[in-house]
């Protein structure tokens, strides 16, 4: 059963998630407007993987016994200055979402909720990933630096397909 504490403290996680597909489904909105259409592909399975980030926070609240709460999402940004400057953005809100992880995985550890910190350790490690997912997109976009480059790096962004992550017992993502 979760405590007051760690199930508010889950619940405001699981609305950063939500945030983070808006904020991403935003940006894909942003590259389509641009004509960056493989960019606009890789910020949507970006969106979805959040959703299901989302998801397993939603699950884990409701099966230790608390309820999972919808509340209002604000508004992501809706332009940027280049392609450059929404992936700088992607990968410091990856960086603040591991932070917010991280704070999660200490009031678990200081509630002594080992159910909590087992599930917050495949977050943990898909921070890693996702932090140098978005870290390599905005490296490749500093070495491009003309026209012909981004739009080679745009279609290869366009084969990015959406794989699921595994689940945290190592079994098929739910």
């Amino acid at each position: 059963m979760l405590n007051e504490r760690l199930q508010e403290a889950l619940n405001e996680q699981l609305n950063a998630e939500l945030y983070s597909a808006y904020l991403y489904l935003s940006m894909s909105a942003y590259f389509e407007s641009i004509s960056l259409k493989g960019c606009a592909n890789w910020m949507r399975c970006q969106a979805q993987e959040e959703l299901f980030h989302a998801m397993k926070f939603h699950d884990h609240i409701n099966e230790r016994g608390g309820r999972a709460l919808m509340r209002p999402i604000e508004g992501p940004p809706t332009e940027w200055d280049s392609p450059l400057a929404a992936f700088e953005h992607t990968y410091e809100h990856e960086q603040k979402v591991s932070a917010l992880i991280n704070a999660l995985v200490d009031l678990a550890l200081a509630e002594s909720d080992h159910a909590a910190n087992a599930f917050l350790q495949w977050f943990v490690t898909e921070q890693v990933e996702e932090e140098a997912s978005a870290d390599e997109v905005v490296q490749k976009l500093k070495l491009v630096g003309d026209t012909n480059g981004l739009l080679m790096l745009d279609r290869e962004m366009a084969q990015r397909v959406l794989v699921m992550p595994a689940a945290a017992d190592g079994g098929e993502a739910e």
